[in-house]
């Protein structure tokens, strides 16, 4: 468990090897509530390869002074990025 927000990773291992791989992370939001967005790649076992760069977004509550996960949404490929992204600037004046 993380009690900071910076602590927070999608790093994921198992038996000593490093399955999920994260690459960068941006905070979305702090506090109560942590709103974070990484970019991660995943081991291919039968090449022992990371694979294709990936993203989720992730929502964590602190409780007891520890950030648990709530939930998470995983963008599917790079395709579903660029239209959220196209979306969002559609919909945000570009003077904010």
């Amino acid at each position: 468990m993380s009690s900071t927000v910076e602590e927070l990773t999608v790093n994921y291992e198992e038996n000593g090897e490093v399955v999920v791989k994260e690459l960068d992370k941006v905070v979305l939001t702090k506090g109560a509530w942590a709103t974070v967005m990484f970019r991660y790649q995943q081991l291919d076992r039968k090449t022992g390869e990371y694979g294709k760069e990936m993203y989720t977004i992730r929502r964590y509550q602190k409780f007891n002074g520890e950030y648990r996960p709530k939930s998470k949404f995983n963008i599917s490929s790079p395709a579903q990025a660029r239209k959220i992204i196209d979306a969002l600037q559609g919909w945000l004046p570009e003077d904010e």
